[in-house]
């Protein structure tokens, strides 16, 4: 072959074969290989490994076009299965007596002649292939190439955990692959037909059976024209292969030119040679590597890797790979080894399981990298305005607090933000993180942007205080109109406007908790002058606390280089603080006891029904449904594989209509018993029924009233100002100013029924004015709110989009805010933020 032109490639992956239940290894290849062709998917020595081959490519575009694809093809028919594939040197999860070889006589023989070393082999690696169709200029190849190895091995290295624990190292697995006899360096070899002699006498002795088994670093492929790269860990992220195809192909190629040109062979004493491999394997790219290019000495990791690649240029230029490589480096070195991710994903919560879902999630994966210089912020922000941005100044600078975040943006450009998309893809549908949109039958991947939003620590500061404030006011309000009434009494609030609230519930008098609102869901914004304001209140079932807490997960998932701010509220702490505010709610009788507290929900219906199964694991409670409880003699009882165990706490997460109707285990409706032993103080139900009144609009008017009725304080929020059209007065200032308000219906969730008066059509004004003529206590209005902007990624580049926020206030022993909250994006074009209209969300930084 001319030594100019470029060399061919392919690779072979290995892929782990997990159940997604149990995120276990399991025997079950066989299964997915009956569905896929033989051509590319092939078995391997256990029957938990999958192995792919590619065709042969020139370019590494075209190589990675087809990873993805056989990727994708093998994860569609595992999902179809309820199985999952694990591109990584180990998987944490193992149980070994479930596991077996492939059955057929040369893997049998391996067991029998090997035994441990045999069964042990729970590993996968990723091998690249490069043409050399000479096999004696391949020996010779091979000779040269190995002091780069340990670069290689430190670029893939995906393996920390074996037999469930962290093994110190970052690919354990090639420490259990050198155990193979013939695994390792090859020692000196002259020539094809000296690498030939040394194959036939190892078999003369019986240590290997056929010349497949030999299973040097480098080597002579047996079935192919090719040199073969042995050395790496399978990779989760398909980028990392194309990296490694690309690098090797290079060195192949300089190492040709040098045979070529008789350059005298480096030598490399065998023991350091080792002590490189295994520096490699113990530190990945987050220590030390041994640098063989002289004298041998540690270096860095990223130095070692920058070093390699500006080493190879002139051959990476030659074969037109050199922007692409260098993208796919800074990448990988920005994101860090899997070894490294794999830990920080066990770190979060301690679940092995939790590194798996990684896994599983990253093998799926399969963005785009840009080339040429990454786009850059420029580019990103390109045409960017908006009065009252929150990142971006009306002078067109950053603001201080996103400075470093902007800066990773720059070097990343809009295709390494594709991929930040495609690993959120990926890990929010190996999570099931779905809801549900009003109409559609299918759930969909809860709409998330990949740029945080900060909250300084002046302001949520002040928020809280004020928060706080806001619900205890209404919790008062809502205990004394379903008692007294002594709002309306002393003329605080218009009977008219209570007793025409849609969310009026007579029966829920019957409840007489201290506490009605234990968890309030308060929706503020925040102005172009940078004010912040309420402008709804949710105390019925306020949701979006596990898509708060999903949101970080998500961020700290695919941006773990993505440098945080001093300061930054950690998000596990919300379990445990919704779980202690539930259990304070509990009756006298168990307080400080161990109350049984379950989660109430329509099960798989709901719209958010991933969040109630969320909350419910992270607080080790059960999610029920209303036909697992029973109430007998005043009391509630969980009914569940033949138990039965008395319920102290319900956290209500479907609306009231449902819970009085819907039917409890003995087929009778819930919810007349429900509420009357609730009303004997023999269970709590968190929120109380009947709150729907503190979310009405018109209500909405009077909680600066409220704050110093009840509480004697001025409000500390700010309000926005609403106009109550069953008032004529303010009725007919509202007829008069349609194209200038905001309109909504008083019991209106979700942003159904909003008109946006500056933004409507005279048709749709006309609409909602007869609407309110003739129902004029169905409606309010608000002065526009100009609410602030956020940028978000469209694919292309950063775009402004209106957001708001959603904090939660939890009334439990002592009122505090939520270390999470819920920041949602309005589509394009529109001031609705509802996930039901189409809207998103951000991952929050509370500071």
């Amino acid at each position: 072959m001319p030594a100019s032109e470029p060399l061919d490639l392919g690779v072979e992956e290995e892929f782990h074969v997990v159940d997604l239940d149990s995120r276990e290894l399991v025997p079950r290849a066989p299964d997915l290989l009956d569905h896929l062709p033989a051509s590319s998917f092939s078995p391997e020595l256990h029957r938990s490994v999958v192995e792919t081959n590619t065709k042969v490519h020139i370019s590494l575009e075209r190589l990675r076009d087809e990873l993805v694809a056989l990727r994708r093809q093998a994860c569609e028919v595992a999902d179809a299965l309820g199985l999952g594939i694990v591109a990584s040197g180990t998987v944490p999860l193992v149980d070994v007596e479930e596991l077996a070889l492939t059955p057929n006589a040369r893997f049998e023989r391996m067991l029998d002649d090997y035994q441990l070393l045999a069964r042990e082999q729970l590993i996968c690696g990723a091998q690249v292939h490069v043409g050399m169709p000479d096999r004696d200029v391949a020996v010779a190849v091979a000779q040269r190439v190995s002091q780069y190895l340990p670069v290689l091995l430190a670029i893939s290295a995906s393996s920390p955990f074996w037999m469930g624990e962290d093994s110190g190292y970052a690919s354990i697995r090639s420490l259990l692959w050198q155990r193979w006899p013939t695994a390792g360096a090859s020692g000196l070899v002259e020539s094809a037909e000296d690498h030939d002699s040394l194959v036939a006498e190892l078999i003369a002795s019986g240590t290997i059976t056929d010349p497949g088994m030999i299973y040097f670093d480098v080597r002579p492929s047996a079935h192919v024209p090719t040199i073969e790269l042995r050395v790496t860990d399978a990779c989760p992220a398909v980028d990392d292969v194309v990296l490694l195809a690309g690098l090797f192909r290079a060195l192949v190629r300089r190492e040709r030119d040098a045979v070529a040109a008789r350059y005298p062979l480096p030598r490399i004493r065998g023991p350091l040679q080792r002590a490189a491999m295994w520096r490699a394997a113990r530190s990945g790219l987050e220590g030390d590597l041994v640098d063989l290019s002289g004298f041998a000495h540690p270096v860095p990791a990223a130095e070692a890797v920058r070093g390699l690649v500006d080493s190879l240029r002139p051959q990476l230029e030659a074969a037109g790979d050199w922007e692409y490589v260098t993208a796919l480096t800074n990448q990988a070195l920005a994101r860090g080894s899997a070894a490294d991710r794999e830990r920080r994903a066990f770190a979060r919560r301690g679940r092995l399981a939790d590194v798996v879902d990684m896994l599983l999630a990253e093998t799926r994966a399969g963005g785009a990298v840009t080339v040429g210089g990454f786009g850059g912020q420029e580019a990103l922000l390109a045409g960017y305005t908006s009065d009252g941005d929150e990142v971006i100044t009306a002078e067109g600078t950053v603001v201080p607090a996103y400075e470093p975040m902007l800066q990773l943006l720059e070097r990343l450009g809009a295709g390494g933000l594709r991929d930040r998309e495609h690993e959120r893809d990926a890990e929010q549908r190996s999570h099931r993180m779905t809801f549900r949109v009003a109409g559609e039958t299918t759930a969909r991947l809860f709409p998330f942007d990949v740029i945080p939003r900060i909250v300084r620590a002046d302001d949520w500061e002040a928020l809280g205080k004020g928060l706080i404030q806001r619900v205890r006011a209404l919790d008062a309000f809502l205990r004394d109109v379903y008692a007294d009434r002594e709002v309306v009494n002393d003329g605080i609030v218009p009977g008219w406007v209570v007793d025409g609230a849609p969310g009026l519930l007579p029966l829920a008098a019957l409840i007489r908790q201290p506490v009605r609102a234990h968890i309030a869901g308060m929706d503020l914004v925040h102005d172009a002058a940078g004010r912040w304001s309420v402008l709804e209140d949710n105390l019925r079932v306020p949701s979006g606390l596990g898509y708060a807490l999903t949101n970080r997960r998500l961020t700290d998932h695919i941006w773990p280089d993505l440098p945080r701010p001093a300061g930054l509220q950690s998000a596990e702490t919300l379990p445990g603080i919704l779980r202690s505010t539930l259990e304070a709610a509990a009756p006298p009788r168990m307080r400080g006891s161990g109350p049984q507290v379950v989660v109430l929900s329509q099960g798989p219906v709901d719209s958010a029904w991933f969040e109630h199964q969320l909350l419910a694991e992270e607080m080790g409670v059960p999610v029920v449904r209303t036909t697992d409880l029973v109430v007998d003699d005043r009391a509630v009882y969980l009914h569940r594989h033949g138990t039965r165990r008395r319920v102290d706490v319900i956290y209500l997460r479907l609306d009231e209509d449902t819970l009085v109707h819907a039917p409890a285990g003995d087929g009778r409706p819930l919810g007349p018993p429900l509420l009357s032993a609730v009303g004997a103080g023999a269970v709590t139900l968190a929120n109380a029924p009947g709150n729907g009144i503190g979310d009405d609009k018109a209500i909405y008017a009077y909680v600066p009233d409220f704050i110093e009725y009840y509480l004697g304080e001025k409000p500390l929020l700010a309000h926005v100002p609403t106009y109550l059209c069953g008032d004529p007065e303010q009725r007919d200032e509202v007829l008069r100013r349609l194209n200038e308000l905001v309109v909504k219906p008083v019991d209106g969730y979700g942003g159904e029924g909003v008109l946006i008066g500056p933004r409507a059509s005279d048709e749709e004004i006309d609409l909602v004015r007869r609407q309110i003529k003739a129902a004029p206590h169905r409606w309010i209005a608000q002065e526009t709110m100009h609410l602030s902007t956020h940028p978000v990624f469209d694919g292309a580049r950063l775009t402004p989009r209106h957001v708001d926020l959603r904090a939660f206030v939890f009334m439990g022993e002592k009122p505090v805010v939520a270390p999470v909250a819920l920041t949602r994006v309005a589509p394009e074009g529109s001031l609705v933020v509802n996930s039901s209209r189409g809207g998103g969300a951000k991952d929050t930084w509370i500071l």
